[in-house]
Protein backbone atom coordinates (compact mmCIF):
# COMPACT_ATOMS: atom_id res chain seq x y z
CA UNK A 1 0.00 0.00 0.00
CA UNK A 2 1.48 3.60 -1.02
CA UNK A 3 1.52 6.13 1.67
CA UNK A 4 0.27 9.22 0.51
CA UNK A 5 3.89 11.38 2.08
CA UNK A 6 5.72 8.59 -0.37
CA UNK A 7 7.71 11.16 -2.86
CA UNK A 8 7.28 9.67 -6.73
CA UNK A 9 10.42 8.96 -7.83
CA UNK A 10 9.63 11.18 -10.77
CA UNK A 11 8.08 14.06 -9.10
CA UNK A 12 11.19 16.33 -9.48
CA UNK A 13 10.77 16.55 -13.36
CA UNK A 14 7.16 14.56 -13.90
CA UNK A 15 4.71 18.11 -13.85
CA UNK A 16 1.42 15.23 -13.60
CA UNK A 17 1.36 15.23 -9.69
CA UNK A 18 0.92 18.70 -8.43
CA UNK A 19 0.60 18.00 -4.66
CA UNK A 20 3.39 14.90 -3.81
CA UNK A 21 3.48 14.84 -0.37
CA UNK A 22 0.53 17.17 0.66
CA UNK A 23 -2.22 14.95 2.45
CA UNK A 24 -4.78 13.90 1.06
CA UNK A 25 -6.81 15.32 3.42
CA UNK A 26 -5.44 19.22 3.03
CA UNK A 27 -5.73 17.98 -1.18
CA UNK A 28 -9.39 17.63 -0.66
CA UNK A 29 -9.31 21.19 1.54
CA UNK A 30 -7.71 23.04 -0.90
CA UNK A 31 -10.44 21.85 -4.30
CA UNK A 32 -12.98 22.61 -1.85
CA UNK A 33 -12.19 26.07 -1.02
CA UNK A 34 -10.88 26.59 -4.54
CA UNK A 35 -14.64 25.86 -5.75
CA UNK A 36 -15.94 27.95 -2.81
CA UNK A 37 -13.83 30.71 -3.49
CA UNK A 38 -14.89 31.25 -7.34
CA UNK A 39 -18.72 30.54 -6.34
CA UNK A 40 -18.21 33.49 -3.70
CA UNK A 41 -16.47 35.80 -6.18
CA UNK A 42 -18.95 35.56 -8.90
CA UNK A 43 -21.81 35.95 -6.53
CA UNK A 44 -23.61 32.31 -7.23
CA UNK A 45 -26.00 32.09 -4.81
CA UNK A 46 -26.05 28.15 -3.32
CA UNK A 47 -28.83 27.01 -1.41
CA UNK A 48 -26.37 24.05 -0.17
CA UNK A 49 -22.67 23.21 -0.63
CA UNK A 50 -22.00 19.89 0.23
CA UNK A 51 -18.66 18.50 1.51
CA UNK A 52 -16.48 17.41 -0.89
CA UNK A 53 -16.30 13.12 -2.05
CA UNK A 54 -13.26 11.89 -1.66
CA UNK A 55 -11.84 9.17 -4.39
CA UNK A 56 -12.19 5.39 -3.72
CA UNK A 57 -8.29 5.10 -4.27
CA UNK A 58 -5.61 7.83 -4.28
CA UNK A 59 -3.71 6.08 -6.40
CA UNK A 60 -3.36 3.73 -9.79
CA UNK A 61 -6.94 5.01 -10.49
CA UNK A 62 -6.19 6.00 -13.90
CA UNK A 63 -7.52 3.40 -16.56
CA UNK A 64 -5.60 5.29 -19.45
CA UNK A 65 -2.11 6.67 -20.39
CA UNK A 66 -0.65 8.07 -23.49
CA UNK A 67 3.01 8.06 -23.04
CA UNK A 68 5.18 10.03 -25.60
CA UNK A 69 9.19 8.48 -27.11
CA UNK A 70 12.05 11.03 -27.12
CA UNK A 71 14.56 12.39 -24.40
CA UNK A 72 15.45 13.50 -21.59
CA UNK A 73 18.55 15.50 -23.02
CA UNK A 74 19.20 16.62 -26.45
CA UNK A 75 21.14 13.70 -27.96
CA UNK A 76 20.68 11.80 -24.85
CA UNK A 77 19.29 7.56 -24.44
CA UNK A 78 16.39 7.53 -26.00
CA UNK A 79 13.22 8.16 -22.97
CA UNK A 80 9.46 6.99 -22.79
CA UNK A 81 6.70 8.91 -20.55
CA UNK A 82 5.72 12.27 -19.84
CA UNK A 83 6.99 16.02 -20.74
CA UNK A 84 9.07 17.35 -18.45
CA UNK A 85 7.97 20.54 -16.69
CA UNK A 86 8.73 23.88 -18.31
CA UNK A 87 10.32 21.83 -21.27
CA UNK A 88 7.98 20.34 -23.09
CA UNK A 89 10.82 18.83 -25.92
CA UNK A 90 12.05 16.70 -23.16
CA UNK A 91 10.37 13.47 -22.48
CA UNK A 92 10.53 11.82 -19.03
CA UNK A 93 10.92 8.21 -18.49
CA UNK A 94 7.86 7.31 -16.22
CA UNK A 95 8.05 3.62 -15.48
CA UNK A 96 7.02 3.74 -11.75
CA UNK A 97 4.10 6.09 -12.01
CA UNK A 98 1.49 5.77 -8.56
CA UNK A 99 -1.46 7.21 -10.63
CA UNK A 100 -1.82 3.57 -12.75
CA UNK A 101 -1.58 0.40 -11.82
CA UNK A 102 1.50 -1.45 -11.98
CA UNK A 103 1.25 -3.01 -15.10
CA UNK A 104 1.67 -0.04 -16.99
CA UNK A 105 4.73 0.68 -15.72
CA UNK A 106 6.01 -2.96 -16.70
CA UNK A 107 4.46 -2.40 -20.59
CA UNK A 108 6.15 0.70 -20.69
CA UNK A 109 9.91 -0.54 -19.15
CA UNK A 110 9.31 -3.12 -21.26
CA UNK A 111 8.61 -1.26 -24.37
CA UNK A 112 10.96 0.68 -24.00
CA UNK A 113 13.52 -1.73 -23.32
CA UNK A 114 12.76 -3.52 -26.91
CA UNK A 115 12.79 -0.67 -28.65
CA UNK A 116 16.42 0.41 -27.26
CA UNK A 117 17.98 -3.19 -28.22
CA UNK A 118 16.40 -3.16 -31.78
CA UNK A 119 18.05 0.64 -32.11
CA UNK A 120 14.90 2.17 -33.16
CA UNK A 121 14.65 5.88 -33.40
CA UNK A 122 12.57 8.45 -31.67
CA UNK A 123 10.32 10.88 -34.05
CA UNK A 124 12.18 14.06 -33.93
CA UNK A 125 9.51 17.06 -33.51
CA UNK A 126 12.16 19.76 -34.78
CA UNK A 127 13.28 17.08 -37.89
CA UNK A 128 10.14 15.13 -38.36
CA UNK A 129 12.34 12.14 -38.63
CA UNK A 130 12.71 9.02 -36.61
CA UNK A 131 9.98 5.69 -35.72
CA UNK A 132 8.50 5.87 -32.74
CA UNK A 133 6.11 8.44 -31.45
CA UNK A 134 3.95 7.24 -28.50
CA UNK A 135 2.53 4.42 -26.52
CA UNK A 136 -1.08 4.23 -25.51
CA UNK A 137 -2.27 2.00 -22.55
CA UNK A 138 -5.96 1.20 -21.67
CA UNK A 139 -7.35 -1.08 -19.38
CA UNK A 140 -10.55 -2.53 -17.99
CA UNK A 141 -10.93 -1.79 -14.16
CA UNK A 142 -14.13 -4.59 -13.74
CA UNK A 143 -12.85 -6.82 -16.58
CA UNK A 144 -9.22 -7.06 -16.24
CA UNK A 145 -8.25 -6.74 -20.48
CA UNK A 146 -5.38 -4.11 -21.25
CA UNK A 147 -4.97 -2.99 -24.78
CA UNK A 148 -1.95 -1.71 -25.64
CA UNK A 149 -1.65 0.62 -29.09
CA UNK A 150 2.39 1.80 -30.31
CA UNK A 151 2.09 5.14 -32.46
CA UNK A 152 4.76 4.95 -35.04
CA UNK A 153 5.50 6.83 -38.31
CA UNK A 154 5.06 4.47 -41.55
CA UNK A 155 9.36 3.91 -41.35
CA UNK A 156 10.37 0.68 -42.19
CA UNK A 157 11.83 -1.75 -39.86
CA UNK A 158 9.85 -2.71 -36.90
CA UNK A 159 9.53 -6.08 -35.83
CA UNK A 160 5.35 -6.41 -35.14
CA UNK A 161 5.57 -10.13 -34.50
CA UNK A 162 8.94 -9.98 -31.83
CA UNK A 163 7.12 -6.86 -29.93
CA UNK A 164 3.74 -8.93 -29.98
CA UNK A 165 5.90 -11.80 -28.81
CA UNK A 166 7.40 -10.02 -25.76
CA UNK A 167 4.35 -8.23 -24.60
CA UNK A 168 2.68 -11.54 -24.19
CA UNK A 169 5.65 -13.25 -22.60
CA UNK A 170 5.26 -10.48 -19.70
CA UNK A 171 3.89 -11.81 -16.66
CA UNK A 172 0.97 -9.29 -15.60
CA UNK A 173 -2.23 -9.47 -13.54
CA UNK A 174 -4.27 -8.22 -16.36
CA UNK A 175 -4.85 -10.00 -19.79
CA UNK A 176 -3.83 -8.36 -22.71
CA UNK A 177 -6.45 -8.64 -25.62
CA UNK A 178 -4.92 -6.79 -28.05
CA UNK A 179 -2.10 -5.46 -29.06
CA UNK A 180 -2.32 -2.41 -32.10
CA UNK A 181 -0.21 -0.69 -34.22
CA UNK A 182 -1.23 3.42 -35.20
CA UNK A 183 0.57 4.87 -38.18
CA UNK A 184 0.88 8.45 -38.02
CA UNK A 185 3.01 10.97 -40.47
CA UNK A 186 1.53 14.16 -39.60
CA UNK A 187 3.94 16.56 -38.10
CA UNK A 188 2.00 17.56 -35.12
CA UNK A 189 3.15 16.70 -32.00
CA UNK A 190 0.11 14.81 -31.52
CA UNK A 191 -1.93 11.32 -31.67
CA UNK A 192 -3.63 10.98 -34.63
CA UNK A 193 -4.75 8.16 -36.50
CA UNK A 194 -3.54 7.81 -40.26
CA UNK A 195 -3.92 4.39 -40.04
CA UNK A 196 -4.78 1.35 -37.32
CA UNK A 197 -3.61 -2.23 -37.35
CA UNK A 198 -4.09 -5.09 -35.08
CA UNK A 199 -0.78 -6.86 -34.44
CA UNK A 200 -2.50 -9.73 -32.00
CA UNK A 201 -5.92 -9.54 -30.73
CA UNK A 202 -8.79 -7.41 -30.96
CA UNK A 203 -8.95 -3.41 -31.02
CA UNK A 204 -11.00 -2.63 -27.85
CA UNK A 205 -11.62 -3.85 -24.32
CA UNK A 206 -14.19 -4.16 -22.44
CA UNK A 207 -15.54 -2.12 -19.48
CA UNK A 208 -18.28 -2.24 -16.55
CA UNK A 209 -20.01 0.89 -15.15
CA UNK A 210 -23.06 1.59 -13.49
CA UNK A 211 -24.54 -2.23 -14.04
CA UNK A 212 -23.56 -1.38 -17.91
CA UNK A 213 -21.57 -3.01 -20.41
CA UNK A 214 -19.64 -1.08 -22.70
CA UNK A 215 -17.13 -1.83 -25.98
CA UNK A 216 -13.79 0.79 -25.34
CA UNK A 217 -12.25 1.07 -28.48
CA UNK A 218 -8.67 2.31 -29.37
CA UNK A 219 -9.46 6.35 -29.59
CA UNK A 220 -12.65 5.95 -27.87
CA UNK A 221 -13.03 7.99 -25.53
CA UNK A 222 -14.04 7.00 -21.43
CA UNK A 223 -13.77 8.01 -18.12
CA UNK A 224 -10.61 8.22 -17.17
CA UNK A 225 -11.31 6.72 -13.04
CA UNK A 226 -14.20 4.71 -13.51
CA UNK A 227 -14.96 3.54 -9.50
CA UNK A 228 -14.93 7.75 -8.95
CA UNK A 229 -16.61 8.67 -11.51
CA UNK A 230 -19.52 5.75 -11.01
CA UNK A 231 -19.81 7.44 -7.41
CA UNK A 232 -20.32 10.66 -9.33
CA UNK A 233 -23.13 9.59 -11.72
CA UNK A 234 -24.97 7.63 -9.19
CA UNK A 235 -25.32 10.68 -7.94
CA UNK A 236 -26.04 12.93 -10.07
CA UNK A 237 -28.57 10.91 -11.93
CA UNK A 238 -30.29 10.22 -8.03
CA UNK A 239 -30.67 13.81 -7.59
CA UNK A 240 -33.28 14.14 -10.46
CA UNK A 241 -37.10 13.65 -8.78
CA UNK A 242 -38.65 11.54 -10.93
CA UNK A 243 -38.04 10.24 -14.09
CA UNK A 244 -41.33 8.05 -14.32
CA UNK A 245 -42.88 8.96 -17.95
CA UNK A 246 -40.39 11.68 -18.91
CA UNK A 247 -37.93 12.18 -21.40
CA UNK A 248 -34.24 13.50 -20.93
CA UNK A 249 -31.79 14.90 -22.78
CA UNK A 250 -28.54 13.96 -21.62
CA UNK A 251 -25.83 17.04 -23.87
CA UNK A 252 -22.57 16.86 -24.36
CA UNK A 253 -23.29 12.61 -23.33
CA UNK A 254 -19.64 11.64 -24.79
CA UNK A 255 -19.70 7.45 -25.30
CA UNK A 256 -23.19 7.69 -23.00
CA UNK A 257 -22.88 6.24 -20.18
CA UNK A 258 -25.45 8.81 -18.86
CA UNK A 259 -27.43 8.71 -21.61
CA UNK A 260 -27.88 5.18 -20.86
CA UNK A 261 -28.37 5.36 -17.22
CA UNK A 262 -31.52 7.96 -17.74
CA UNK A 263 -32.64 5.33 -20.37
CA UNK A 264 -33.00 2.19 -17.59
CA UNK A 265 -35.28 4.42 -16.07
CA UNK A 266 -36.84 7.53 -17.98
CA UNK A 267 -39.32 6.90 -21.10
CA UNK A 268 -37.01 8.04 -23.27
CA UNK A 269 -33.52 9.34 -23.32
CA UNK A 270 -31.63 11.74 -26.37
CA UNK A 271 -27.97 11.82 -26.14
CA UNK A 272 -26.36 14.58 -27.88
CA UNK A 273 -22.65 14.29 -28.83
CA UNK A 274 -20.06 16.84 -30.96
CA UNK A 275 -18.07 14.09 -32.00
CA UNK A 276 -19.39 11.26 -34.36
CA UNK A 277 -16.87 8.70 -33.09
CA UNK A 278 -18.17 8.82 -30.11
CA UNK A 279 -21.88 9.09 -31.15
CA UNK A 280 -21.48 5.71 -33.00
CA UNK A 281 -19.90 4.09 -30.23
CA UNK A 282 -22.36 5.11 -27.74
CA UNK A 283 -24.99 3.61 -30.31
CA UNK A 284 -23.20 0.44 -30.40
CA UNK A 285 -22.74 -0.19 -26.78
CA UNK A 286 -26.87 1.05 -26.00
CA UNK A 287 -27.78 -1.91 -28.44
CA UNK A 288 -25.11 -4.07 -26.74
CA UNK A 289 -27.07 -3.43 -23.07
CA UNK A 290 -30.27 -3.90 -24.72
CA UNK A 291 -31.59 -0.21 -24.36
CA UNK A 292 -34.03 0.60 -27.39
CA UNK A 293 -35.13 4.02 -25.50
CA UNK A 294 -32.05 6.10 -25.96
CA UNK A 295 -31.12 7.91 -29.13
CA UNK A 296 -27.76 9.68 -29.99
CA UNK A 297 -27.72 12.54 -31.75
CA UNK A 298 -24.16 13.70 -33.82
CA UNK A 299 -23.28 17.77 -33.82
CA UNK A 300 -22.97 21.01 -32.06
CA UNK A 301 -25.45 21.10 -28.92
CA UNK A 302 -26.85 24.55 -30.36
CA UNK A 303 -27.71 23.28 -33.90
CA UNK A 304 -29.17 19.62 -33.28
CA UNK A 305 -31.08 21.37 -30.32
CA UNK A 306 -32.17 24.10 -32.84
CA UNK A 307 -33.23 21.08 -35.03
CA UNK A 308 -34.86 18.83 -32.47
CA UNK A 309 -38.76 18.68 -32.38
CA UNK A 310 -38.83 17.22 -29.13
CA UNK A 311 -38.79 18.74 -25.74
CA UNK A 312 -37.21 17.05 -22.62
CA UNK A 313 -38.63 17.24 -19.16
CA UNK A 314 -35.08 16.76 -17.68
CA UNK A 315 -31.75 17.90 -18.65
CA UNK A 316 -28.37 16.50 -17.59
CA UNK A 317 -25.34 18.72 -18.92
CA UNK A 318 -21.86 17.08 -18.98
CA UNK A 319 -19.56 20.02 -21.37
CA UNK A 320 -15.76 19.93 -21.68
CA UNK A 321 -13.69 22.13 -19.82
CA UNK A 322 -14.94 25.16 -21.93
CA UNK A 323 -18.42 25.09 -20.27
CA UNK A 324 -21.27 25.81 -22.63
CA UNK A 325 -21.64 28.08 -25.11
CA UNK A 326 -24.24 31.45 -24.57
CA UNK A 327 -26.16 29.76 -27.46
CA UNK A 328 -26.53 26.64 -25.99
CA UNK A 329 -27.49 28.27 -23.23
CA UNK A 330 -30.19 29.99 -24.51
CA UNK A 331 -31.49 27.11 -25.96
CA UNK A 332 -31.58 25.05 -23.17
CA UNK A 333 -33.05 27.72 -20.88
CA UNK A 334 -35.84 28.49 -23.41
CA UNK A 335 -36.80 24.81 -22.28
CA UNK A 336 -37.88 25.60 -19.43
CA UNK A 337 -37.38 22.31 -17.64
CA UNK A 338 -37.81 21.66 -14.13
CA UNK A 339 -34.31 20.56 -13.16
CA UNK A 340 -31.05 20.46 -15.04
CA UNK A 341 -27.94 18.75 -13.54
CA UNK A 342 -24.87 20.14 -14.51
CA UNK A 343 -21.42 17.91 -14.33
CA UNK A 344 -18.49 19.95 -14.71
CA UNK A 345 -14.63 19.27 -14.91
CA UNK A 346 -13.96 22.91 -14.58
CA UNK A 347 -15.16 24.69 -11.67
CA UNK A 348 -13.83 27.88 -13.46
CA UNK A 349 -16.25 27.56 -16.29
CA UNK A 350 -18.54 26.34 -14.31
CA UNK A 351 -19.44 29.76 -12.25
CA UNK A 352 -19.47 30.98 -15.44
CA UNK A 353 -22.38 29.17 -16.31
CA UNK A 354 -24.40 29.18 -13.34
CA UNK A 355 -23.87 33.29 -12.88
CA UNK A 356 -25.78 33.22 -16.83
CA UNK A 357 -28.66 30.73 -15.54
CA UNK A 358 -29.08 32.22 -12.11
CA UNK A 359 -30.07 35.64 -14.21
CA UNK A 360 -32.27 33.78 -16.43
CA UNK A 361 -34.21 32.16 -13.50
CA UNK A 362 -32.38 29.00 -12.42
CA UNK A 363 -31.63 28.53 -8.34
CA UNK A 364 -28.06 26.34 -7.44
CA UNK A 365 -30.16 24.34 -5.10
CA UNK A 366 -27.15 22.17 -4.20
CA UNK A 367 -23.24 21.90 -5.37
CA UNK A 368 -21.27 18.74 -4.55
CA UNK A 369 -17.24 18.54 -5.57
CA UNK A 370 -15.69 14.95 -6.15
CA UNK A 371 -11.93 14.43 -6.23
CA UNK A 372 -12.19 11.98 -9.49
CA UNK A 373 -8.01 12.49 -9.80
CA UNK A 374 -6.12 13.00 -6.55
CA UNK A 375 -2.75 14.30 -6.60
CA UNK A 376 -3.51 16.71 -9.25
CA UNK A 377 -4.95 20.09 -9.80
CA UNK A 378 -8.16 18.63 -11.78
CA UNK A 379 -11.89 18.71 -9.54
CA UNK A 380 -15.28 17.81 -10.87
CA UNK A 381 -18.88 18.83 -10.12
CA UNK A 382 -22.04 17.85 -9.53
CA UNK A 383 -25.12 20.91 -9.26
CA UNK A 384 -28.32 20.96 -9.02
CA UNK A 385 -30.41 23.70 -10.77
CA UNK A 386 -34.03 24.79 -10.22
CA UNK A 387 -35.71 26.87 -12.38
CA UNK A 388 -38.12 29.28 -9.70
CA UNK A 389 -41.28 29.69 -11.68
CA UNK A 390 -41.58 25.30 -11.32
CA UNK A 391 -40.43 25.74 -7.62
Amino acid sequence: MKNEFEICKHSEFCGGCVYQGVSYEEQLKMKEGEVRGLLEKKEIRCGELLPIEPAPSQFEYRNKMEYTFGDMEKGGEMTLGMHRKKRFMSIVTVDECQLVHPDFNKVLRATLDFCREKGYSFYHKKSHKGMLRHLIVRRGVRTGELLINLVTSTEPGFDEEAYVEMLRGLALEHKIVGVLRTFNDRLADAVYCEKLSVLWGRDYYLEQIMGLEFKVSAFSFFQTNVEAVEHLYSYAVGLIDNFEGKVAFDLFCGTGTITQTLAKKAKRAVGVELVAEAVEAARENAARNGLDNCEFLAGDVFEVLENLTDKPDVIVVDPPRVGISPKALDKIISYGVKQIVYVSCNPKTLVENLYYLQYYGYETVSLKAFDNFPNTRHVETVVMLSHKKNR
